[in-house]
């Protein structure tokens, strides 16, 4: 873990503004920028230590701006195990928040639904996750000045968040699943059987993103709340795939109501 590095960027990206807020926007849910009044935007390129995506819906760009009458800071794009990066790597941005005095972050993905009411297009709120990476941020030397060695997990996502969301979505009649995540590694899509036992284990929704960033920010002292915009249902017994276009189609189609509840919690 390069501290040195992370100060770097952090000042670099200090004397731009000063977010109150960080956003991650999964595949496909750059639409969402549509919301956000944006101020500046620097290429990850431009940012000392900042890993770069090499993933179709992921600009790679970090924009700051407002959203509602908050000030954030917008990663248009984020990193993936399956691409090559280590646990540590994809979350450095997280790290870098961290430095910068940010204690919120709302995250967002695009998720395949296991449940019959998961349907594509919908939006879920996630409560809890499961790490099916084999992978954790953390392992290595520990940073006692972002956080402690054995970071409590009991409430991952941050309860008040969660209830400004249920109340967002509620004022703006805007239907809100919730359930537990399950990140896998990807690239490849999970089988039929592997469905199964995703849904033995616990999981409502599966995707190749956001715990690695959720223990990071943990560690870090940082408020989570996430949310998956679910692309297509998995169903073992009625198994079909799920290309690229599509997943990105319903992505954006999901876009809209996640930012209007992300704009509603910061609102509030």
């Amino acid at each position: 873990m390069n501290t040195d590095t992370e100060h770097l960027a952090a000042t670099q990206l200090s004397r731009i503004s000063r977010p109150e807020c960080a956003i991650i926007l999964g595949t496909g849910l750059g639409i969402m920028e549509d919301e956000i009044t944006i101020l500046e935007s620097i290429s990850y390129r431009e940012i000392p230590g900042f890993p770069t995506s090499s993933v179709p819906g992921h600009s790679g760009r970090l924009l700051f701006g407002l959203l509602g009458n908050c000030r954030v800071v917008v990663m248009s794009g984020r990193f993936h195990l399956y691409e090559g990066y280590t646990a540590a790597q994809l979350t450095f941005p997280i790290r870098v928040f961290a430095r910068m005095g940010i204690r919120k972050i709302l995250i967002s993905n695009a998720a395949g639904g296991l449940r019959p009411d998961l349907i594509p297009g919908s939006v879920m709120m996630i409560t809890d996750h499961i790490n099916y990476t084999g992978h954790n941020p953390l392992t290595g030397p520990n940073d006692e000045g972002l956080g402690p060695r054995f970071p409590d997990m009991t409430r991952p996502y941050a309860p008040e968040l969660m209830d400004r969301a249920r109340l967002s979505a509620r004022r703006q009649e805007i239907p809100l699943a919730e359930g537990v995540y399950v990140q896998v590694n990807g690239p490849s899509m999970e089988t039929a059987a592997e469905t199964k036992m995703l849904k033995i284990l616990g999981a409502d929704a599966v995707g190749m993103s956001t715990v690695m960033e959720v223990i990071q920010a943990v560690h870090c002292s940082m408020d989570v709340l996430a949310m998956s915009a679910i692309t297509n249902n998995n169903d073992p017994d009625n198994y079909l795939p799920a290309p690229l276009e599509e997943v990105l189609a319903m992505a954006s189609k999901a876009a809209p109501a996640i930012a209007r509840i992300f704009k509603g919690v910061l609102e509030a």
